[in-house]
């Protein structure tokens, strides 16, 4: 088992910076990729950053070139780095991780994931 713990998340003005962590425990060399989703009021889990053990990386469209996702296996911390903020990012942000390896499509599946964070709540006002 793997548990995944956020932290990081609060209120920023647009065009703002945050910072989220995502520090996981237990069994923590079965995991190889790890993401970040996001879920605001009345809509669905969204993929926001996927990054499989190898260094690829996998962006939604609407935070390419704001949100940059990084990891440090031997501290087993996912980072999500999120600048240019806008009203649009405020969301409940997760942090998810799979033993297998997901890119493209697949790692946009929710269902893709094993292991999820119980999320931080990232506002942004106008």
């Amino acid at each position: 088992q793997v548990q995944l713990v956020e932290s990081g998340g609060g209120l920023v003005q647009a065009g703002g910076s945050l910072r989220l962590s995502c520090t996981a425990s237990g069994s923590v060399f079965s995991i190889n990729t790890m993401g970040w989703y996001r879920q605001a009021p009345g809509k669905q889990r969204e993929l926001v950053a996927a990054a499989p053990n190898d260094g690829n990386t996998n962006y939604a469209d609407s935070v390419k070139g704001r949100f940059t996702i990084s990891r440090d296996n031997a501290k087993n911390t996912a980072w999500l780095q999120m600048n240019s903020l806008k009203p649009e990012d405020t969301a409940v942000y997760y942090c998810a991780a799979d033993g297998r390896a997901w890119y493209a499509a697949a790692a946009r599946l929710p269902t893709s994931y094993e292991y999820w964070g119980q999320g931080t709540q990232v506002t942004v006002s106008s």
